[in-house]
């Protein structure tokens, strides 16, 4: 679908410059201006026998002629004597009129502009119901089910209605159901959100038609709302069906309130795509399922009853959601009896559907690249930081002592805190090796599955962030504090910003979020924040303080190996 679209708006350009070449020439053309001759010269031309033509148009009050041999027009003033015509026609020049009144440059130039215009405008609708034509390519491909959509157990569970309405409309229609207009499948991205939607068509046994948000938005107001009246026709035609629109926040964003604050090429084709939803027929097997990563940012017209009725999160996996997708994706990869995937699947916390299938996928290639059979628990353990932290860097010989000193104090820090004040937490690897990325090293810890995040929880993980940049400055002093904590400070400013706006966890605050207000207190909150950040940052490096022994062993054994595991962390904070 891609490459079609791209081929048109590759021949659209192709027109525009040929249009905007045929009007810049008939603009040269209709201005140029005839050379010029006098009547003198004219008449020494005459009697020379070297004048071909003379013409005689509208304005009376010049002539132009043409000389033997040449294409040259030349402009003379008219004497309007009596005897003028006899004179040329002693000399045997060849007089005529030339009636300008339909045939002037300016309408030739208008009568191309209008023909090429045309042709254009062709183009555009072309290119847009051809788009349209290519999201039925897959509507007759190998049925995909919703058993090959590994976790998602809830989601499933809400879809499986509209699987059924889909397939006998009239059984739910004759009690008086009405099947959804539309279901809007939101969370982060990679968890599945289009494998869903395909399921459900597979297992309705409907043609599926793909398309993203963004194909409907182009530069001409009209094109996005004709692409999806074709759309709609396309689907009603099979009778039952699945659309599926990925991407929709870029056609479904909230509209401005104000009337130059808005898009009209974006409004217009979401009013086109509210209007189609609408029109359904109860007993039409035909649904819309849509998808954004952005729930928030949607307009409330899609969501309102009539229009996505029914929202479905489709979240990151839990454990065992986890180890199914890891299940299912080994399924075509050899995989070594000492790699545990239930292991693996506790140890990838936040991983995502597709997270997962990439942390094989380069498991394979490592297993690839080692010319081994099988891909072992060092192939996953290899992928596991790559896939977090990006490919080791070879060549570390640039790097100093001194900053591997810092580099080690830093994310000993990191480790230290977290081994004393989030004690469930699996200290996973700490590494000075320097990623691709551009981290100088990192320390992985993984949280166990839960549900919330208490208030002890969230000012420790603070504090985790804050006890790199604590520990340097309690080892080598304030002045001597590096640019390695950016994205520690980063993340522990927006972790306090939710403590205080969002959850309302700090006293001094109370319970109250700001952004309801038309003009948020950001003065105020700016400054709560960072009193209390600055407190949080007081008590980490008390913390490192009182346990500096563990602190240094940490170090220097990051000095020694480079990369220690949990069970080196444990012996060292013993």
């Amino acid at each position: 679908m891609g490459v079609s679209m791209k081929k048109a708006n590759l021949k659209l350009i192709g027109i525009l410059l040929c249009l905007i070449l045929v009007i810049s020439a008939g603009l040269y053309y209709y201005n140029r201006q005839d050379d010029k001759m006098t009547y003198n010269e004219f008449i020494t031309l005459v009697q020379a026998g070297e004048v071909n033509e003379v013409i005689f148009g509208e304005n009376e009050n010049f002539f132009q002629i043409t000389l033997t041999g040449q294409n040259t027009k030349y402009k003379i003033p008219n004497p309007k004597s009596d005897n003028f015509m006899e004179f040329l026609m002693t000399y045997n020049v060849e007089v005529s009129y030339k009636d300008t009144s339909s045939g002037s440059p300016a309408a030739q130039i208008l009568l191309l502009v209008g023909v090429i215009g045309g042709i254009a405008f062709f183009r555009i609708k072309r290119s847009g119901s051809s788009l349209v034509r290519n999201a039925n390519k897959n509507e007759d491909a190998i049925a995909f089910m919703l058993k090959d959509v590994a976790g998602n157990i809830e989601a499933k569970a809400m879809v499986d209605d509209v699987i059924q309405f889909i397939k006998n409309p009239e059984k739910y229609a004759g009690l008086g159901a009405k099947m959804p207009r539309g279901i809007l499948f939101y969370g982060p991205p990679g968890t599945g959100k289009t494998l869903m939607a395909k399921a459900i068509a597979g297992e309705a046994g409907v043609p599926f038609y793909p398309m993203s948000g963004s194909d409907f938005i182009q530069m001409y107001v009209g094109v996005g709302a004709s692409r999806i009246r074709d759309l709609f026709k396309k689907a009603k035609k099979a009778e039952k069906a699945v659309i599926f629109i990925d991407e929709i926040d870029a056609i479904g964003k909230k509209r401005g309130k104000q009337p130059n604050s808005s898009n009209d090429e974006r409004d217009q084709t979401l009013n086109a795509l509210l209007t189609e939803m609408s029109g359904f027929h109860d007993r039409e097997g035909i649904i819309v399922i849509a998808a954004t990563n952005r729930l928030d940012t949607l307009d409330e017209a899609l969501t309102r009853p009539g229009r996505f009725d029914r929202l479905v999160e489709i979240g990151l996996p839990d454990v065992n959601a986890r180890k199914k997708i890891l299940e299912l994706h080994s399924g075509t990869k050899p995989i070594a009896d000492t790699v545990s995937l239930e292991e693996l699947a506790k140890s990838t916390v936040s991983f995502s559907g597709a997270m997962l299938e990439n942390l094989l996928n380069e498991a394979a290639i490592f297993a690839a690249n080692d010319n081994k059979c099988f891909i072992d628990p060092n192939h996953i353990d290899k992928a596991f930081y790559t896939v977090i932290a990006g490919a080791e860097k070879s060549d570390t010989s640039y790097i100093t002592q001194a900053d591997r000193k810092i580099t080690a104090y830093h994310e000993a820090g990191h480790a230290l805190i977290t081994k004393r004040l989030l004690p469930d937490s699996y200290i996973s690897k700490v590494t000075i090796i320097p990623s691709v990325q551009g981290a100088g090293g990192f320390s992985l810890s993984i949280p166990k599955d839960t549900l919330y995040m208490t208030k002890r929880k969230m000012l420790a993980n603070i504090k985790v962030l804050l006890a790199g940049r604590a520990s340097e400055e309690l080892i080598f002093g304030s002045d001597e504090i590096t640019t390695g904590a950016s994205n520690d400070i980063e993340k522990a400013s927006g972790l306090i910003m939710d403590y205080i706006n969002k959850y309302g966890m700090e006293e001094t605050f109370g319970m109250f979020n700001s952004n309801v207000m038309n003009a948020p207190a950001a003065a105020e909150l700016a400054e709560l924040c960072r009193n209390r950040l600055n407190d949080l940052y007081i008590e980490t490096k008390l913390e490192l303080e009182e346990n500096l022994i563990s602190l240094h062993n940490i170090a220097s054994a990051l000095l020694e190996k480079e990369s220690l595991n949990a069970l080196d962390i444990e012996l060292l904070c013993a």
